[in-house]
């Protein structure tokens, strides 16, 4: 049985799926194969070293929105079809309910639009018609036209408030919608039912009882490289004080992070760490995640500042507004930035050491792309990803998100997930999405292409966002400690990083 089929198989024992436990004894018999059943932790160890394609299970039936934007006038034509997306996503019935009221709403825009233009094009065919009849003496006749054209004023006057009153209206609760979902992104409620694409270096995992392993916190404290009663002090939960040779560890996996990503093409960028409101939405973060940020005292270009959550934000808001060239594309950009997230919602999780931090290091790579290309492009930006973990020799797994946990932007969504000998789990160290055009259409962001068969005039098209961890730098820390601790209170250091600590081969007190 495939590793995704391995997850299924465990739901299966674990829920009591009658169906589900059928379908897979029915699929092992014409494969002419007996089922042995085993420890899941150890299940995986017999996967080959190489990297192992697996099968994909089928999504559940749902309208296609390949080739469409989320834009209200799709909200408002095609409501059903937005409605299957976004519950497949687990949108609540209040978000269901806004798809028909602004469909109900866009109606209303179109007859406020019309009747506006027919009180204008009155007050217009009068004005006329009063300066000849004044001119001719029409005294009278001109007062009542006089009367009809102020009778036209105040109705285009009240179509334009009251239009001006839907649009905000139909604008707050648009926002408030996540992207339509990728044909080939599973349906599913939660990260249970994510897919597992494919591994790398399953059987080179240090796998044991709880305990056999140590974590990276404890590693980090017997090389005295982890101050948490001093980060406490500092700033309460969820910071930390890096020391001697942890924090030198750090510091050579970003350097090796960026030095990589430039060799595949990235530009490297530094970017401002505070940003205005319009910024953020732009991207998707607000309206909707506000309580995830933290808001600074300052204004930014006269809007609400905040610290940014990821590099994401600002290198892909740097194309905002703009019309580039498809000659240009694609743009590959690159920065290391600290992220800042309040995560107001995750109390109680991942409390332990480096896990869920308020602040932490990430090397982001982002793509601006065409339509045509992206798909191509969101995979290679997924594998500059996992090249760096291999390059670390650090076991992993790529698993696509299910609709239930994909972002609010993305319409497809890759995680890496590493291996950790301490907990004895795979846990999220990159997350690699293909917007589409969702953040393109919230910030402006065009390009001008090829001009249709025919026509001389170029096209200008609404372009495609890719952003991906390359890596998360507090997550490849722990990765390193747990995984090349050697049992004696020291780290191996990966070689690859070695030139990067002055060729130390080992870390120790």
């Amino acid at each position: 049985i495939d590793g995704n089929s391995k997850l299924k198989w465990r739901r299966a024992m674990k829920t009591g799926s009658t169906t589900l436990l059928l379908v897979f004894v029915t699929m092992a018999a014409r494969l002419g194969c007996g089922l042995r059943l085993s420890a899941p932790r150890f299940a995986s160890l017999r996967a080959a070293p190489r990297r192992v394609a697996v099968a994909m299970s089928s999504t559940a039936e749902r309208p296609s929105a390949n080739g469409l934007g989320l834009e209200v006038r799709l909200v408002a034509e095609q409501p059903e079809l937005v409605k299957v997306h976004l519950a497949a996503r687990g949108a609540s019935e209040e978000v269901l309910a806004s798809v028909d009221e602004m469909a109900t709403l866009y109606d209303r825009r179109k007859e406020l639009i019309t009747r506006g233009d027919a009180a204008r094009e009155i007050r217009k065919r009068l004005s006329g018609q009063i300066g000849k009849l004044m001119k001719e003496g029409k005294t009278e006749e001109a007062e009542e036209l006089k009367k009809q054209v102020e009778a036209a004023n105040a109705d285009a006057d009240v179509c334009d408030k009251e239009q001006s009153e839907v649009d905000e209206k139909c604008g707050d609760s648009f926002t408030a919608l996540p992207n339509l979902l990728d044909d080939s992104t599973p349906t599913g409620s939660g990260e249970e039912e994510n897919e597992v694409v494919s591994e790398w270096g399953t059987d080179q995992r240090k796998v044991g009882e709880d305990g056999m392993y140590k974590w990276h916190d404890e590693i980090a404290v017997e090389l005295n490289g982890w101050k948490a009663d001093e980060a406490a002090m500092l700033s309460g939960a969820r910071f930390s004080v890096l020391a001697g040779p942890v924090a030198k560890l750090e510091r050579a996996l970003t350097q090796f992070f960026l030095d990589s990503l430039s060799k595949k093409g990235y530009t490297e960028m530094s970017v401002p760490f505070i940003v205005g409101r319009s910024v953020l939405e732009g991207t998707g973060q607000l309206p909707k995640f506000e309580d995830d940020l933290f808001k600074v005292n300052h204004l930014v270009n006269g809007e609400d500042g905040f610290l940014i959550p990821t590099a994401e934000v600002p290198l892909t808001n740097l194309f905002k507004g703009g019309i580039l060239d498809e000659k240009a594309l694609p743009i590959a950009v690159t920065a290391l930035t600290p992220c800042f997230r309040a995560e107001a919602g995750s109390y109680g999780r991942d409390t332990r050491g480096l896990m869920r931090q308020h602040q932490f290091t990430k090397c982001e790579m982002v793509k601006i792309t065409s339509p045509e290309t992206s798909a191509a492009e969101h995979e290679e930006t997924t594998r500059h990803a996992e090249e760096l973990l291999e390059a670390l020799g650090l076991p992993y797994r790529r698993m696509k998100l299910c609709s239930g946990d994909l972002g609010f932007s993305a319409r497809i969504c890759y995680d890496l997930e590493v291996w950790l000998p301490g907990q004895q789990a795979y846990r999220e160290i990159s997350s690699i999405s293909n917007c589409h055009d969702f953040q393109a259409r919230r910030m402006g962001l065009r390009f001008k292409g090829q001009p249709p068969a025919g026509k001389k005039k170029a096209r200008t098209v609404f372009a495609h966002t890719i952003n991906g961890s390359g890596l998360a730098v507090g997550r490849a820390l722990v990765a390193v400690l747990e995984t090349y601790q050697d049992g004696e209170g020291g780290v191996d250091v990966p070689e690859v990083l070695r030139p990067y600590l002055g060729g130390v081969e080992k870390l120790s007190k």
